[in-house]
């Protein structure tokens, strides 16, 4: 069958199945978000009201402003080195940064020590980063990259990853009444389907006991990426110190049930129907995430949900503090944001923030210290 140069990616996707076969969700997923002129992130802004989700940062500006405060600490935490590789995975339209930078501008020296560097595949978004981070800090210079393993390792890290680890790719597993089988994607009369593999999936080994259990029907998800990516955060924590501060949607100890979504148009729609043009998640496994930079001898802090670790940074107060010079209309904007940011009904418990740092810098802001509760 050809491939054209002009076919849509669900089409290159159904020649691959139709001579190839079956592919994991996890290819799926990698082809449906990260093809070079098709992927979902490749080419588009999909945030705001005119793409197809918000996040955090577009929402208010102190998630950014008290996420910049916590930098800070972290940097201040590691004796205030003069040089520091401050990165942000998935850094959107620069907005977290932007927010970040401007609320750290008073602190001496921060500035100066930074090595900016920004993952994202994105080229029209590395133009809205390039411009954000200019309005604020024009001194510092980003270096993009295309994964984490390319950021240089000579310096303590202070790393940032806002709603990345939810797009990371996942394989989903199915119990039968035998064992568990992996969930595969199909090409079956003309449309891409969901099928289950043929015989039992090695990855039933990666469950625990209390999941693997379980019955007939049940489906566990796993991202091997994002456990690789936390035990190379950890890793580099280790060798280097700093800090690294992750927050998404998920869940704070292992669960099954399915919980891949495609997002467009802030609508869900079917995963397999409109492959790169409609964002692909998932709910992120925090305990997987913590084991994996722990094994690397990094310390986990959490996860706290979004709405406890904000109230601790002082969200309430950093808002009341903004109303003071704010009219009625701008009021209720901050009130409004607040509330979306931390009200359990909202983000504030379903989003959780995990914190990795090294061994010997302590406690950060926002987390009980070690034993405490």
């Amino acid at each position: 069958m050809a491939d054209p140069a002009g076919a849509s990616l669900r089409q290159r996707l159904a020649t691959r199945l139709a001579l190839g076969g079956p592919m994991t969700v996890a290819d799926y997923m990698s082809e449906a978000l990260g093809h070079p002129r098709h992927g979902y992130y490749s080419q588009r802004d999909p945030l705001g009201a005119g793409g197809d989700f918000i996040t955090a940062p577009e929402i208010s500006q102190m998630f950014g402003e008290l996420i910049g405060a916590w930098l800070a600490e972290r940097w201040q935490a590691l004796g205030a080195p003069g040089k520091v590789h401050l990165v942000e995975l998935g850094p959107g339209r620069g907005t977290l940064m932007e927010d970040a930078l401007r609320a750290t501008r008073g602190v001496a020296g921060f500035h100066q020590a930074i090595a900016l560097h920004l993952v994202e595949i994105n080229r029209t978004l590395r133009e809205m980063q390039q411009a954000a981070i200019a309005r604020i800090a024009p001194q510092l210079t980003p270096h993009w990259h295309e994964a984490f393993a390319a950021v240089p390792d000579d310096a303590p890290l202070l790393l940032l990853a806002n709603e990345f680890f939810d797009a990371l790719p996942i394989r989903q597993l199915q119990r039968t009444e035998r064992d568990w089988r992996e969930r595969l994607v199909a090409l079956q009369e003309e449309r891409l389907r969901f099928v289950l593999a043929p015989g039992p999936s090695p990855l039933a080994a990666l469950l625990l006991p209390s999941l693997a259990a379980a019955g007939p029907g049940a489906i566990a998800e796993l991202s091997l990426p994002a456990r690789a990516l936390a035990r190379d955060i950890g890793e580099r924590l280790v060798r280097q110190r700093g800090a690294a501060l992750i927050v998404d949607y998920g869940y704070d100890r292992p669960r099954l049930g399915e919980s891949l979504q495609a997002v467009r148009d802030h609508k869900k729609v079917a995963v397999l129907d409109q492959p790169g043009e409609a964002d692909l998640s998932a709910h992120v496994d925090f305990t997987s995430l913590a084991q994996s930079a722990t094994s690397a001898g990094a310390i986990a802090h959490g996860p706290a949900t979004q709405g406890d670790f904000l109230r601790a940074l002082g969200i309430e107060l950093r808002c009341a503090a903004l109303k003071q010079r704010a009219d009625a209309t701008q009021a209720a904007v901050l009130d409004s944001g607040v509330a979306r940011l931390i009200e359990p009904k909202q983000m504030g418990t379903l989003f959780k923030v995990l914190a990795l740092t090294d061994a010997t810098s302590g406690t950060p802001a926002g987390f009980p210290p070690a034993g405490a509760g």
